[in-house]
């Protein structure tokens, strides 16, 4: 958290929550009431001073006063680097991946050190290549798929890919969608 929020958060203790105002897209885009945050700092900022509440909702603190984050899907959104790594769409390494989740079968979440990501629909046909057949063979026809046992390749780890709905989401991450 910045330092400027923790010294506001002393200095005015008591300021009333704010809900409604602020949510977090399937892209990783913060929007203010609905619509996309384009101003690069203030994304910035959000990303920088958003925190799980113990409740397992997400919130901002901006200064003294703590925003209330809705979530479209997941808290992380993961998107795929140049290099092949995976960043938060705060910017953060997502760092060891320890399990990974077809969603519906049309969207690929992955646990992160952060924790629960849906990765970037942008990014998923690149990732969706790695998911493999116990033979060997990729994805090629999705409707065969679901009756396999499926692993996702990442770094030098074969994970086994669960598949869940978009209603299971919030158990699997411990997170709540809206406070």
């Amino acid at each position: 958290m910045d330092a400027s929020v923790v010294a506001a958060m002393a200095k005015w203790p008591n300021v009333p929550d704010c809900q409604g105002w602020l949510s977090l897209d399937r892209r990783g885009k913060w929007r203010l009431q609905g619509n996309p945050v384009a101003h690069a700092g203030l994304s910035e900022f959000i990303g920088r001073n958003y925190v799980r509440h113990e409740s397992g909702a997400w919130f901002m603190q901006n200064g003294p006063q703590r925003v209330w984050v809705s979530l479209d899907i997941a808290p992380w959104v993961l998107h795929l680097e140049g290099n092949g790594s995976l960043r938060t769409h705060t910017g953060m390494v997502a760092g060891n991946i320890s399990a990974a989740w077809l969603v519906d079968g049309e969207s690929l979440c992955l646990m992160s050190e952060h924790g629960l990501g849906l990765v970037d629909d942008r990014d998923l046909q690149v990732l969706l290549e790695r998911i493999r057949r116990p033979d060997g063979r990729g994805l090629e026809e999705m409707e065969d798929a679901a009756k396999d046992e499926l692993t996702f390749r990442w770094q030098e780890t074969a994970l086994p890919l669960k598949q869940c709905t978009d209603g299971d989401l919030p158990v699997l991450g411990d997170f709540r969608r809206s406070p």
